[in-house]
């Protein structure tokens, strides 16, 4: 259901699950839980009362969004949201927001299914990042950023790519890639090292780039682009090993490769498997017969093997 509704444009899958799961959606009078099955086109969906719309057709669309603009569709906040830069009809969700007073690329799209792949943790995208901060960070800072840092609600972060780009007065631009999308993250860890971060701007989302947009400026993807976004594999997904024979060369001289007679190892005969009716036990017997095949006296019980009781004293008397 949930994706049924993702490509109808109400939202990323995960999004669509918490409207399921608060019970605002109906089919054919009952109210839907996570895992109903549904076709649009034989049942009646209603989302709050109202009927599903027919999915519209898939968007995808690449914006330079500036500071001071909300990466959000619609907010009671009176400031500009990063919706209202494109002037086309439909309705489109921020893929990899940024907040309010960071810049750079954000992805408008109705694709649903996309926009779980590019936000869900598990496919762990790339975020690549332009990151001014206010000193010149020492080779310590540098790599605890890399190892990741514990941040005040306890969260550690993961491993990130952190390179030094250019110096610019007394501050440096960073290169930086994530993947994972912590709220603040940049700014929070440039403060607990005492790198305060002065800009950010967002320069890849996956295999997308910002390229050449200006602040403000947006463009429809590419088929070649949304190809590729789509076609991320999932992480630890691997193709399969298959392991190539081994090929060795025929030898010209047999005689060349045959191994060495004057080893010890070499001079041995080699091993022949025994048949049943022989069996090897140990060393051969001096009598030239394995031990195993000759025949053994039994062990003298405890009795036979005492002398015989001498007559007591009172039997003497």
């Amino acid at each position: 259901m949930q994706k049924i509704m993702a490509q109808a444009g109400l939202g990323s899958r995960r999004s669509c699950e918490e409207v399921i799961a608060a019970g605002r959606v109906t089919v054919n009078g009952k109210v839907a839980i996570l895992g109903t099955k549904a076709d649009p086109a034989v049942d009646r969906i209603l989302v709050d009362h109202q009927p599903l719309k027919t999915p519209e057709a898939l968007v995808y669309i690449a914006v330079h969004k500036p500071r001071g603009v909300l990466s959000t569709v619609s907010d009671p906040d009176p400031r500009p949201t990063v919706r209202q830069l494109v002037d086309l009809p439909g309705t489109f969700y921020p893929v990899g927001r940024l907040d309010v007073d960071s810049e750079g690329l954000v992805l408008l799209t109705n694709d649903g299914d996309l926009a779980n792949r590019l936000t869900h943790p598990r496919y762990g995208h790339e975020k690549e990042y332009r990151v001014l901060v206010a000193r010149h960070p020492d080779e310590e800072q540098l790599a605890t950023w890399r190892r990741g840092v514990v941040l005040e609600d306890g969260y550690r972060t993961v491993p990130a790519d952190v390179h030094i780009e250019e110096s610019s007065g007394k501050g440096m631009w960073l290169r930086i890639v994530l993947r994972e999308g912590r709220k603040r993250q940049i700014r929070e860890t440039g403060s607990l090292l005492g790198l305060p971060v002065v800009k950010i701007i967002r320069v890849r989302i996956g295999t997308l780039q910002l390229g050449t947009l200006k602040p403000r400026q947006w463009r429809v993807l590419t088929q070649p682009e949304i190809d590729a976004l789509k076609q991320t594999p999932l992480p630890g997904k691997k193709a399969p090993h298959r392991m190539q024979p081994r090929v060795v060369p025929e030898a010209k001289n047999p005689a060349a490769h045959a191994p060495a007679t004057g080893h010890p190892y070499h001079s041995q005969k080699p091993r022949t498997r025994r048949s049943d009716d022989t069996p090897y036990r140990g060393r051969p017997s001096q009598s030239g017969h394995p031990a195993s095949t000759q025949k053994r006296n039994p062990r003298p019980n405890s009795v036979s093997r005492r002398s015989p009781a001498a007559p007591s004293q009172k039997n003497k008397k």
